[in-house]
């Protein structure tokens, strides 16, 4: 991983929801992995909104979607 992408291809998913809906025992309607830690976090159109929640208490810019046949990016 370079400073510059904030994409690290290596680091592992942290678990197969998002972790803090599971912790919650909340709900959500999409995946969104974090392209640099691995942080498994629930899209927008979800209650909690947690990737995005992830982006902005890390600075971590890129994520990807954890939807099984999705392979898009987004850089917030």
């Amino acid at each position: 991983m370079t400073s510059d992408t904030g994409i690290d291809p290596l680091a592992p998913p942290s678990g197969t929801g998002c972790v803090e809906c599971d912790a919650a025992d909340g709900w959500w309607f999409h995946l969104r992995r974090c392209a640099q830690c691995g942080h498994i976090g629930c899209c927008d159109d979800s209650p909690g909104k947690h990737a995005t929640s992830h982006h902005r208490a890390t600075g971590h810019p890129v994520i990807r979607s954890y939807e099984p046949g999705e392979g898009w990016f987004w850089n917030y």
